[in-house]
């Protein structure tokens, strides 16, 4: 039979309450604390996290409901989110709804049955209608990637400058001299995306470039989907001079073709990827890359969420963090033929 804590006191000789302060983090003379640790080692001793939430209406529990697990992007994050929480007393469920919205409401549906105390989510719904049950519930909710207006007054957010990013990385492409730079950004629909081709918009105003559609390729932030549209740019722009794509995977669709292509890197076709420094490292020349800040995107997260179900914070926050262009040898400078700038 599993020990409680009334073996607990009679191993100790302490009283109840002392004991459940301890169990409950409360400050102790040192020989007490001994004691009991001591007790706890030598019963098995084990606290009923099932009954404990059943009497303070909290599981310990935060889910996480993300669009695709697969992405590195995101699991690098929920990692750092992981290993936070769990330091704090909290478990992780993590719920894969495979970009699908009718799933995303299945999963936050089966959160609120699992009772968990919190909600994380990279949202694949656009109106946020998935999150409104857990809202009714006056669940803490952090939105992460990805804001939703009509959730402004509800949830917090944890964002990546994706605007600033994609003008840094195109102003870079345009500061050596390239004028006809391609871009491979995500699905039209998607708010990364949407400001990541705003950014790259931004950059080309500012040297005095005219955009040009036939320039910008829609993905689907995938690997094959970063193949197929640096394929068709590559089919159907013959002056373009480099390239920006915009997620990790893409990035490697691109590099496959340009190397199924023969195209050499940087002498044929400068190029500037995202997301990912090893990627960075390991390809040939070493590539200009866009590297967002996973880890400190993980922290701020799970710092944001445990100061709502800590009550220490009551009103959502926004937190927005920058990007860093990091350079290699994928990008060379050339001597354009009609230099605006």
């Amino acid at each position: 039979m599993a020990a409680t804590i009334k073996d607990i006191a009679r191993e100790t000789g302490l009283s109840l309450a002392t004991i459940s302060k301890y169990l409950n983090g409360g400050s102790l003379r040192e020989k007490n604390r001994i004691a009991i640790q001591t007790a706890i080692q030598k019963l098995d001793y084990h606290v009923n996290e099932y009954a404990r939430g059943l009497k303070s209406n909290k599981s310990k529990t935060i889910g996480v409901v993300i669009p695709e697990l697969s992405n590195l992007f995101i699991t690098r994050i929920i990692s750092v989110m992981e290993k936070i929480l769990q330091e704090k007393g909290y478990s992780v469920v993590i719920c894969d709804c495979y970009t699908d919205e009718g799933a995303e409401c299945r999963c936050v549906q089966f959160l609120l049955e699992k009772r968990v105390d919190g909600i994380i989510n990279m949202p694949v719904c656009k109106d946020g209608r998935h999150l409104l049950p857990a809202i009714e519930k006056k669940l803490p909710i952090l939105l992460l990637d990805r804001p939703l207006t009509a959730l402004s007054d509800a949830a917090s957010c944890v964002l990546l400058d994706n605007q600033g990013a994609a003008c840094t990385a195109t102003g870079h492409l345009l500061e050596q001299g390239h004028r006809r730079v391609g871009i491979v950004v995500g699905p039209k629909d998607i708010y990364t995306s949407q400001l990541r081709l705003r950014g790259y918009q931004q950059a080309l105003e500012q040297y005095g470039v005219p955009f040009s559609q036939e320039l910008v390729a829609y993905g689907d932030y995938t690997l094959q989907g970063g193949l197929l549209e640096t394929c068709r740019l590559l089919t159907a722009v013959k002056d373009m001079t480099a390239l920006f794509v915009t997620n990790y995977e893409m990035t490697l669709g691109a590099l496959i073709a340009c190397n199924e292509r023969g195209i050499r890197i940087p002498q044929e076709l400068s190029l500037i990827g995202f997301d990912n420094m090893e990627l960075s490292l390991v390809a040939q020349p070493k590539l200009t890359v866009v590297t967002q800040p996973l880890e400190e995107m993980g922290i701020q997260a799970s710092q944001l969420m445990l100061g709502c179900l800590s009550k220490s914070r009551l009103s959502p926050a926004m937190i927005m963090l920058p990007a860093v262009l990091q350079q290699g040898q994928s990008v060379r400078k050339i001597q354009p033929t009609n230099q605006t700038h």
